[in-house]
């Protein structure tokens, strides 16, 4: 729900809508408008579009810099209440604006990225305008930026809804206007999607919607605030886990009948490579560290949740010495499986299914250790094609989870 709107210019009909959701971003929503009115005017002079900043009732002058911003595109300010928070919210009260003002294409761009250029406006609209209904973006990562996706997300999400989709969660996108009324209608909008579980959340809407999605191939890194990538991982674990699971209970018919996956369309596949990704450090043995300590705090639940065979092959992986380690990918993808259909049983048990979620974080920790030693002589198309290797056996393995799932 909209809690305050400014639109000094009364705009209430467009073609194109660039939002930029926020929160505490008056340091870098100037520029991002300035870039982003650049690309509208270069590359949709014809084109009516508005700017929308998507706020979550900033304290730091978000709103101000926003409008102070040198453009002539015209520009809205949409707020949550003061005590909703989450990028989910904002993109809530995007889908309800989009609706209003008849839009055809939208394009969400975060506000701090630092190497946005004015191109990427038609990277992300111009695959709408040609027919996509939903679009990602493929980012130049370095191989282990974004390991969730890379270990979970991806290989979880293509196995499930059948479509190569490498970056389902990278923050970015653009989408039909006609989308916005599945997004407001859709189930499973829950406190995780208002935060950071909206990303998988929209891709997972738009992947079922039987509409076309395509990628888009950026040609660059997305550089924006670097941090540790594990130092605040329980969080955004459990909100995207808990999102993936949940859409899982919602979507179960399309996914039963998935046997393989397909690809996607990419635009831009000619696009040149403008930069190489940032080098990310991993701290392979804190997360060795972090894996073991999960046996002392979830070992009883997990022999509740996996199959026997399962669990059994869990202990094995764990007498591995740092030096030895492996976590086989089709370990990784049954257990997975099995805490799916755990979650699943247990219904309504918000408590019991958020314990289930949160063991499954030193788990995912150990297959990150074992990703990392896997390629860390790998060059980064090399470490990718051991990412597909991966999720061919998730999808091999597919018909474990039927088995597993409870009818």
């Amino acid at each position: 729900m909209i809690h305050m709107e400014e639109n000094p210019q009364n705009v209430t009909a467009v073609d194109l809508v660039v939002a930029i959701p926020t929160f505490n971003e008056a340091a870098s929503i100037g520029r991002a408008v300035e870039i982003v009115g650049q690309g509208l005017k270069e590359y949709f002079p014809d084109r009516q579009a508005v700017v929308i900043n998507c706020d979550n009732h900033s304290l730091d002058g978000t709103r101000d810099a926003f409008f102070k911003a040198n453009t002539s595109v015209p520009r809205i300010y949409l707020s949550t209440e003061p005590s909703r928070r989450g990028k989910g919210a904002n993109l809530r009260m995007l889908f309800e604006k989009v609706q209003e003002l008849n839009a055809q294409v939208v394009v969400v761009l975060e506000a701090d990225i630092s190497n946005l250029s004015p191109s990427w406006v038609p990277l992300f609209a111009e695959p709408v305008i040609r027919g996509a209904a939903y679009v990602t973006p493929l980012y130049l990562r370095h191989k282990y930026e974004s390991t969730l996706t890379s270990c979970l997300v991806y290989p979880l999400s293509r196995c499930l809804y059948g479509r190569r989709v490498r970056q389902l969660d990278a923050g970015d996108c653009a989408f039909r206007g006609e989308l916005a009324a599945a997004f407001l209608e859709a189930p499973a909008w829950s406190e995780p999607v208002e935060a950071t579980g909206i990303d998988v959340w929209m891709g997972t809407v738009a992947l079922t919607s039987r509409q076309p999605v395509w990628q888009t191939f950026v040609g660059a890194p997305k550089k924006h605030r670097m941090k540790d990538p594990f130092a605040h991982l329980s969080v955004r674990f459990r909100q995207v886990l808990t999102t993936l699971f949940e859409q899982m209970a919602v979507y179960e018919p399309f996914w039963r009948r998935v046997k393989w996956s397909k690809p996607t369309a990419l635009f831009n596949l000619d696009g040149q490579e403008m930069d190489t990704p940032p080098i990310v450090e991993v701290n392979a043995a804190r997360l060795f560290q972090r894996f073991h300590e999960g046996f002392q705090e979830f070992d009883g639940l997990w022999r509740d949740a996996f199959d026997p065979m399962g669990y059994n092959k869990l202990h094995e992986i764990r007498s591995m010495s740092f030096e030895q380690f492996t976590f086989p990918t089709q370990t990784w993808a049954a257990l997975l499986f099995d805490a799916a259909a755990a979650y699943r049983r247990l219904g309504e048990d918000d408590r019991a299914k958020a314990a289930l979620v949160d063991s499954l974080l030193p788990l995912y920790l150990g297959k990150v250790v074992s990703y990392v030693k896997r390629t860390e002589r790998m060059s980064v198309q090399q470490a990718e094609e051991h990412v597909e290797d991966m999720c061919a056996v998730f999808e091999e393995n597919k018909p474990y989870l039927l088995e597993r799932w409870p009818h």
